[in-house]
Parts: structure tokens; sequence; C-alpha cells
């Protein structure tokens, strides 16, 4: 990264890719920017406007067009400085400020959790980029800017944005056929998340090519030879793969360096498609290539057009390398993505029905609009960002493209909603298979149907498209909601029988209207259903609605059953309160056991009350396709209560370690319940304790102090059976 961009970097990068300027246009931008941002500074200590001054460079030398590059400058006027939008738009014209609009986060207030502003915020960035798409385009920029000076950014900061950035931005990027933006990206977040084995890998990799290079270079002349001979006009180079890539394969493979091989990918660059192919031919006649590992991308294209054919081949020392063959225009599509096969028309940024590299837009801007809770809509989007994709075909020859993992019912879903709600299998290649198996490439897919079937909850589990658990969660909420008015309305009618009130009285009373709109109860029938669904309680609602003669006794102390669960869970009913409820039992679910200071949620659960979970549990994430059972909850008090973790340290495996341990955790008050060790590899120790802490920065004090531990390579907190551990390294 450059730290002494100046204003003529940026111009030089749009004459670099022939793109027309103003240039008095922009410098007046840049200098009301410059001005506007005034004496602000970054965590690092330099002016805030070199940020954006790096966000106009990134973008010009992409090969963006000048209002990509305008927008970069301006992307933060709105949300770090008093600029109004109007002033933007009066001095540089609706367009801009309409970009710089979307670009610009949504409002986080006191009283919105930073997951749900965090969601709105998305969901407004997807919506604009869907109508221009240069809106993601500064995103991606900005985010990129911001994680090459991540360093400056507290520990905790920089993890939940190199975390956000794996889950959202390197797949978007991803999705436009940027593949040197995305690299960069997953490797600045790996480096944050995973300092310690990044460091490792890096040094690494470093020497396999220092020692290798001879072999490189054997290999590349041989290329050269080869296709010299065949008569094929070729560019042919070589590269180290990303660091974040080689990393997730051996995680995947459960290698480690010393075991990886094919860390070096050569290219091949030809005229033509014809020459593609023929090279092929040449490399595979002179390496015995690894059968399975051919990619024909050629013929069937990525979805963001990336187009190649890969091929992993055996050298004489029997190490295999990878050899990936394109056309030049494949070439430049595979590197810059949008910026070499989409420009923008005139006046009309907005992609058209041709431009297959924004089908995925359209779809999210589609399904979207079924979609109300902001959450959701978010982890959808983090689903359907995914790359690994399968190819799947009709039995008329149509193909579609699915994440891999998707089933039957993914598929049927594409098609038409009322084929997916009446599935009750498919034949795959010709033979009957069941709803939950996994489609591989190149299937040929029937669906059956029966108009008596209708979607379960248990499909939630197995489908992989975030169109597919739209559809169902969209029936599933339709018909509990009937269910809920039907079961709310004869609890409702049941109490006021005691009290001698009609339905009919009640219904058509005055208080009944002021307790709807004091509460923003639409309709009687949403009122039933949240009775229904255990949101409301029928006696605190009644003491409201009815008159003191009709109201005998609505007493609004603790129910029998509350109190004796809070004399058997301490800590499950006391120390959480129920937003405006007072008879509602509330407990602290096992799968991911919450501490007080951590954001939390709560999910009606039938029978049970209210379960309580952090924000960041993906259980609730998947209870929470009803937005009708959640509820607000809160921290209600902090008391002596103790709360037990569960840590999983890995360390070097020798003598004393434990003890090392044992009293770092003593010294912080917090109790041993259990504790286990053992050898996981030669050198290398785990173990798990449970021990018990206050709240959420009691924990946090325990796990910098161990993670300074000597010996110690992580510490990570296991959530509950299942869950995945929140690791972090030392």
């Amino acid at each position: 990264m450059r730290e002494d961009v100046q204003f003529e970097d940026v111009l030089e990068g749009l004459r670099l890719h022939d793109r027309g300027y103003d240039e008095a246009f922009l410098r007046s931008i840049y200098e009301f920017s410059r001005q506007t941002h005034g004496d602000q500074v970054r965590r690092s200590g330099r002016p805030y406007f070199t940020h954006p001054l790096h966000v106009a460079f990134i973008l010009a030398h992409l090969g963006f067009d000048e209002t990509c590059v305008a927008v970069g400058l301006l992307h933060d006027v709105l949300e770090d400085t008093l600029a109004e939008r109007q002033a933007v738009a009066d001095k540089f014209g609706e367009e801009i400020a309409q970009l710089v609009d979307g670009v610009t986060k949504i409002g986080r207030h006191s009283y919105v959790r930073r997951d749900q502003a965090q969601a709105e915020t998305f969901r407004k960035l997807i919506l604009a980029s869907a109508k221009d798409i240069r809106v993601i385009l500064v995103k991606l920029a900005d985010r990129l800017h911001n994680m090459q000076t991540l360093e400056h950014m507290p520990v905790e900061s920089r993890r939940r944005i190199a975390r956000e950035t794996l889950e959202i931005y390197a797949p978007i990027a991803h999705r436009l056929g940027m593949s040197k933006v995305q690299g960069d990206l997953q490797d600045l977040a790996f480096y944050h998340l995973h300092p310690q084995e990044f460091g490792e890998l890096r040094n690494q990799i470093q020497q396999k090519v220092k020692h290798g290079r001879q072999a490189i270079d054997k290999i590349r002349t041989h290329l050269v030879s080869l296709l010299t001979d065949a008569g094929i006009e070729a560019e042919i180079s070589f590269r180290v793969k990303r660091f974040y890539s080689i990393y997730q394969k051996m995680r995947r493979q459960g290698i480690d360096p010393s075991q990886l091989y094919d860390y070096i990918a050569f290219r091949i660059v030809t005229p033509s498609v014809r020459d593609c192919y023929a090279c092929l031919g040449v490399v595979h006649q002179a390496w015995r290539p690894v059968p399975g590992r051919f990619k024909d991308y050629i013929a069937m294209p990525k979805p963001n057009l990336y187009q190649s054919l890969h091929t992993t081949l055996v050298s004489p020392s029997g190490e295999p390398f990878e050899v990936q063959i394109r056309t030049k225009e494949m070439d430049l599509i595979a590197e810059d993505g949008i910026a070499a096969h989409w420009r923008y028309k005139e006046g009309d940024a907005e992609p058209t029905e041709t431009d297959q590299s924004f089908s995925w837009l359209r779809q999210l801007l589609e399904w979207q609009k079924d979609v109300q809770d902001p959450r959701t809509f978010l982890n959808s989007l983090k689903i359907d960002l995914y790359p690994d994709e399968v190819y799947i075909f009709t039995p008329k020859g149509d193909v579609f493209s699915f994440p891999r993992g998707a089933t039957p019912l993914d598929f049927a879903y594409k098609i038409h909603t009322d084929l997916g709600h009446h599935c009750v299998g498919a034949r795959i290649n010709g033979k009957l298979e069941s709803l939950r198996s996994e489609l591989k490439n190149g299937d040929i897919v029937e669906i059956v149907t029966n108009p008596s079937r209708f979607p379960s909850r248990d499909w939630l589990s197995f489908v992989a498209t975030s169109r597919a658990k739209t559809k169902i969660r969209q029936w599933l909420n339709t018909e509990q909601k009937q269910r809920a008015i039907e079961i709310g309305k004869r609890l409702v009618e049941r109490e006021l029988k005691k009290h001698k009130v009609g339905i009919k009285r009640f219904l058509d009373s005055d208080s009944l209207v002021e307790y709807l709109t004091a509460e923003g109860i639409a309709r009687p029938e949403d009122l039933f259903a949240s009775v229904g669904y255990g949101k409301i309680s029928v006696r605190h609602m009644l003491n409201r609605v009815l008159t003191s003669d009709e109201l005998e006794t609505v007493g609004q102390e603790p129910g029998p059953l509350r109190r004796a669960v809070t004399k058997i869970l301490p800590f499950g009913s006391d120390a959480i309160a129920v937003k405006g409820q007072s008879d509602l039992l509330a407990y602290l679910a096992k799968c991911c056991s919450p501490l007080p200071g951590e954001p939390i949620v709560g999910y009606i659960t039938r029978g049970r009350g209210v379960s309580v979970h952090s924000v960041e549990c993906t259980n609730v994430q998947n209870l929470l396709y009803n937005q009708e059972r959640e509820i607000e909850v809160e921290w209600a008090r902090q008391g002596d209560e103790v709360y037990p973790v569960v840590l999983v340290i890995e360390t070097e495996d020798h003598p004393g370690m434990l003890a090392r341990l044992t009293e770092v955790m003593a010294k912080h008050n917090s109790n041993i319940r259990q504790i286990e060790a053992e050898t996981i590899e030669t050198g290398r120790g785990l173990i798990e304790v449970v021990v018990e802490v206050q709240n959420r920065k009691h924990l946090e004090r325990l796990r910098q102090s161990i993670r300074a531990v000597p010996g110690v390579f992580a510490v990570g907190r296991r959530r509950g059976p299942g869950s995945k551990t929140d690791q972090e390294t030392g």
C-alpha cells in the first residue's frame, strides 16, 4: 500500500485505463471533501482525508470511471462530517449524491443492537447496488483500504471487521470477478484473525519457493519448448497461490505446509479458445494429469463469467502442480472482473438483463422483498455469496448453478415456489431420490410433486439457497401465525369468561383500540397472535383494557411457575428481564451460554418460557425465521453470580504448562470446575477447562492473560455441543 498518494496519482490511474475525466470537476470534489473532513484524524494519527483519497486511488487503478472515483472521494462526507445530502446534490449532481448516500452506513442508535444496524446497512447497500453497481465497487475499495490500515484498531474491532470481510466483502468481490481484490481482502483478514498461523505459513511457502525455484524454472522452460514445437503462441507465467486459499485447503485436507505441493499455478495465455484446448492436449501428453482434477470453465463459465481450463499435473519428481489455460480476454476478466467486461453506459449505470454477472444481484433484489427481518436478510446474503457451485440440468437441458450442498428442494424452489411447496422427491439422473440428496455437478433433475404435501420446518435444516429458505419460512410463518391467532383467541375468550365479558364487547371497546395503538399493534388478530405465541400475557393485557368494574382481580405478581423456577435457577430468571412483561420466565440457552455484557435476544419457546441467546448464536439465527417469536430481553442486574465457560487452549506440549495456566486462572478469581489435557500432535497439546466467570469483561481479561503465557498458541471459547469455537490466537 502506498502511503504518499496524491490527487495527481488518482488522475494517472484514470489515464492508464483510458478513462475520460474532467480534471476541474474532480479537483472541485477533492477540495470539497478535504475541507469538509477538516482536521479529522484517523486512529493512526494521519489526516482523515488520506482515507477517501486512497479509496479514489484504488478505484482509478482498478479501471473504474470518473463518477466512481468522485464517489470514492466523497464516500464518508455524509457519515462522518456535517455535510448534508442536498448540499452534495446541489454541488455535484443528484447521481453522485445518490451513490454517496448508498455507500453511507445507517446510523446506529443506542436502542438498536449492533447486529441490527449492520444488517440494515448491508440491506441498504445491496438494494442501492442493484440499481447502480458502483455503490458496491466504492464500498469494496473502502473496505480494502480499511483492511490495509486495520492495525491501528483495537484487537476486538480488528477481529470483528476481519470476520465481516471474510463473510461478506471478499465473497462479493468474487461474485464480481475481482480476484485480486478478493485475494487481498482474504489475506488481510487471515493476517488479523490468525497472525501466528499467517506468519508461519508465509515463511514456509517462501522457503518452498526458494528451494523449489530450480524445479519451477525447469517446468516453465519445458512448457515454452513444448508449445513452441506445437506451433502455439502463448505467454507463460507462474504465481504462488494466495495464503488464505492455501490455509483453507490445508484445513480441509488436514495437512501441514510440509505436505503441501500444488502451491504454484502456471498460467498459459493464448490467442484463441482453439489454442487453449490444443495447449491442454500438449501438457497432458507431457505430464501425467491427476484424475478428477480437471475443470473446464470455458465450456461452463462461473456465474461471475470467469473462464479458464484448470488441470493438475504430476512432475517427474512426483510433485503435483496446477496449470491454468485461457485467452487474453479471459485473463483480463479473471483478474479485473467487472472492470474488464462491463462498461457504464452514458447516463445509465443499471445492469441490464443481458449482464449475466449481475444475475445474483437481481436475484437478491427479488427475494429480499419477501424478507422483512434485516438479520435474516444478512444471514441469507452470507449463504448466497459463498462461491463453491455445482451446475444442474433440467430434463429439457436448461442449466442452473447452485451452491455446493444444494438439494432437490433448492432446485424445485428455483423453478417455481409452488413446485417447492408440493415437492415430495426427485428423479436424479432417472433414479428416484429423497429430498435430502445432495446434488452433484452435471445431475439431471426432475421434481416429483404431491398437491397434498406442504413444507415442514425440518426442510430448513438441509436446503442450501436463500430463496428456498425464504419461501419455506414464509409458508411456515403464515401457517404458524394462523394457529397462534386461534390459540390466542381461545385464551383471551377463556380469561374474559372469568370476568363475564363477551368477546364482541371486548373487541368493540374503545379501551382496546387505545391499547392496540399504544402497543403499535395493527389489528386484534395480531394481538391474538402475540398472545398465542406467548409474547403478551393475557392477564397483563386485560388489566389495561378492562374497566375496574369488569376487572375482578388480574394480578401481575409473578406466577407460581415463575416463583418455583426462580428457586431452582437462581440466574435463569432474575438475571434476565423480558421488556414489557413481568410474568414470563427467561432462562439462558445452553447452546451459547451468554454472559452479562453480551448482546442477547429472546426466543419464545413452547411451554418453556423465553430462551435467551447471544445474538451471534447460530441456533437463534435459525430459530428466528419467525419474527413473531422474538422478544426483547436485557440483563436485569449484576450480582455475585458466576457462569461456567468452556475454554479450549492450544499450547506447546511440555512440563509445567498446566501449572502456569491454573495459576493465571487463580489470580483472576476464576474457579476451575473441570480440566482435561491431551497431546494432539507432536509438540502440541490441547487443554479444555470449565471456569467460572462473572461477566464478559471478566472473561476477556482472563483470555488476555492466558494468551500472554509463553507457549500458548490460541485460546477459544466453546459455546456448547456442536458449536464452533470462537478462537483467538496468541
